[in-house]
């Protein structure tokens, strides 16, 4: 192993004194135990590291003792040979003594840096602009930026955006400026430095988007509140399409920088980042939408890979008991460091002590919060279906989240109910459906039968499981026609009958092991029996009867009980401050149902 200080001044200023030092391991065998000897190796670099501190520190304090502040630069005789370790000691006390009153040049190249002062190493700029920075911190950050005006051409990025990738990367220079580099081709592919100028919030959003800025919190970073249980995701989805609902996320962060920029001018002081405030209260089944969930997971994969190190602080409010399913999801794809910001806050355990008042003045805390400022962010609401848009609509503007085929259609015939079997491993795993009725009348069942219902028998010519096969779909049923209920399978869940044009989610918390049978009927409207004469009401119904048909498209999932109990048992103990959802487990035996259209 071989150890080298080396001492080199610094790239913008030459008063000043940069100290790298290297190791080299190379280990050929030694009895398997490499590992072993990489990691003794790798503690006595360390120590190495901390001696040579010690040592210059050593030397100039003793120059200080003896009242020297200043030391002229050394410069090798011309019949002398230069050495570089000769003067190694002599840069590091001139680089000590004059820090403070050295008198830097301007960087020709850093004119073209608008609303940023010439002299970047200037003390008051970093404290004003930037924020506490160690001497290594400030100079990645100006060698990053140094080799961006040499590299790329065009507009180079504020100190403080640089700061941002630096810090995703504790500093790496080289992990920093590859993500940097993608997130700098990414603006310029997509205009995103031109996004709040050229792009108009469509009036749904402006309607049914529950989410806004509202004043600051008590650090002066911009506060945005998103009430996501009030937010109808299906319907936003449906009605926008995935990529306008991205284009408007990402308005919302270039807004956010803006008003972080304006933050610093007022408050005196670094703002880099803000604070999100979510309220959860009304989510249920129906944000779990597959669909949107997955445009949820690409905008959460967009946002931190172009705009890391922006949130400061995300306060999640009166989590309900479903959160955790939701949380098992996206969590993954959060960055670590993202995951660390989070507070979570079941219930009304936010008014208390740890609660929203340690981060919020009082004065501006939302009048749905308790509060007495009027907050002016959307209430919500179903988005009307009349503003859907159909698959084809989408497909031609090249979304590719409704064409996916993830729903399933069906038939249901009268007489000839469609029935769906999963098979549940371990008890309390969690079911979930979520379907439209798309014609006629149905109603929704849920089973469970300990023997394995008979799966359609496999046509030899085409490989396939038999069903009844119709234009607007397939229709299979599974349950004997021999079985008895509540002798070969029983309910667990009460029959729902649901309209045509409704959309169904909902969950079911399974008790025992075994077969779980979902199965959509055929609706049968009953007779009237109090006139001779035919109703205008009976009329229609017959007519719709007389089409023997229902159509349903429907998407079912099971999330594993390890995770989903896991979740839950971290969310009850997260009463106030931070709770990381560990996959702890505990007994939840007990049957739950949601169901929300």
């Amino acid at each position: 192993i071989g150890i080298m200080p080396v001492g080199s001044a610094h790239p913008e200023n030459e008063d000043w004194t940069c100290f790298e030092q290297s190791a080299s391991l190379d280990i050929k065998s030694f009895f398997g135990f490499e590992s072993t000897v990489e990691k003794i190796a790798m503690k006595q670099y360390a120590s190495s590291i901390k001696k040579g501190k010690e040592i210059i520190e050593f030397y100039l304090n003793q120059l200080e003792e003896e009242g020297i502040s200043h030391v002229p630069r050394w410069t090798p005789s011309l019949d002398a040979p230069s050495s570089s370790s000769s003067s190694t000691l002599a840069d590091a006390t001139q680089s000590e003594a004059t820090s403070n009153d050295a008198t830097n040049q301007p960087d020709d190249q850093m004119e073209n840096q608008t609303g940023t002062p010439d002299d970047k190493l200037d003390a008051d700029y970093i404290k004003r602009y930037l924020g506490d920075l160690t001497p290594l911190q400030e100079s990645c950050l100006i060698r990053l930026r140094q080799w961006l005006q040499e590299s790329h051409k065009g507009k180079i990025p504020k100190d403080e955006h640089i700061l941002r990738f630096l810090r995703a990367r504790d500093f790496n220079m080289e992990k920093a400026r590859e993500i940097l580099c993608q997130s700098l081709t990414w603006r310029k592919q997509h205009q995103v430095d031109y996004l709040l100028e050229t792009w108009t919030s469509p009036q749904v959003l402006s309607d049914y988007y529950t989410g806004g800025w509202h004043h600051h919190d008590k650090e002066g970073r911009p506060l945005y509140i998103l009430r996501l249980g009030q937010m109808d995701t299906k319907g936003l989805v449906r009605a926008l399409g995935e990529e306008s609902l991205l284009r408007h996320v990402l308005s919302i962060n270039e807004e956010g920088l803006r008003r972080c920029e304006e933050n610093t001018k007022v408050f005196g002081r670094p703002i880099s980042c803000w604070t999100c405030l979510v309220d959860l209260e009304g989510l249920n089944m129906r944000h779990l939408w597959r669909p949107g969930v997955k445009a949820l997971l690409r905008i959460i994969e967009v946002v931190e890979a172009n705009y890391p190190e922006t949130l400061g602080r995300l306060l999640i409010l009166r989590a309900p008991r479903v959160f955790p399913v939701l949380w098992t999801l996206v969590s993954p794809f959060i960055d670590e460091n993202t995951r660390k910001k989070f507070l979570i806050y079941a219930g009304n355990d936010y008014q208390g002590p740890g609660g929203l008042l340690d981060y919020i003045d009082k004065e501006v805390i939302p009048d749905f919060l308790g509060g007495e400022c009027m907050c002016e962010v959307p209430e919500g609401g179903l988005v009307p279906k009349s503003l859907y848009r159909t698959a084809e609509e989408l497909e031609n503007e090249d979304i590719s989240l409704w064409t996916e085929t993830i729903y399933q259609s069906a038939s249901v015939f009268k007489g000839a109910p469609h029935e769906v079997v999963l098979e549940i491993i371990d008890a309390a795993s969690v079911i979930t459906w979520d379907f439209d009725v798309c014609k006629g009348d149905v109603v929704f069942h849920l089973y469970h039968s300990k023997r394995a219902p008979q799966l359609p028998r496999k046509d030899p010519l085409v490989g396939q499981h038999s069903s009844i096969t119709t234009p607007g779909g397939n229709n299979v049923q599974l349950i004997d026609k021999s079985w008895t209920l509540g002798l070969d399978y029983s309910m667990v869940e009460s029959p729902l009958t649901c309209k045509e044009g409704e959309s169904v989610q909902g969950s079911h918390v399974t008790r025992w092991p075994g077969f779980y049978i979902l199965q959509w009927r055929f609706h049968t409207m009953p007779g009237s029996a109090s006139t001779n004469l035919p109703r205008v009401d009976d009329v229609l119904a017959s007519l719709q009867v007389s089409s023997h048909k229902c159509k349903v498209m429907y998407y079912t999932e099971v999330i594993g009980s390890e995770d989903f109990r896991g979740s839950m048992t971290s969310l009850e103990s997260s009463h106030s401050g931070f709770s990381q959802l560990s996959h702890a487990t505990s007994n939840h035996s007990q049957s739950s149902s949601m169901i929300s259209r």
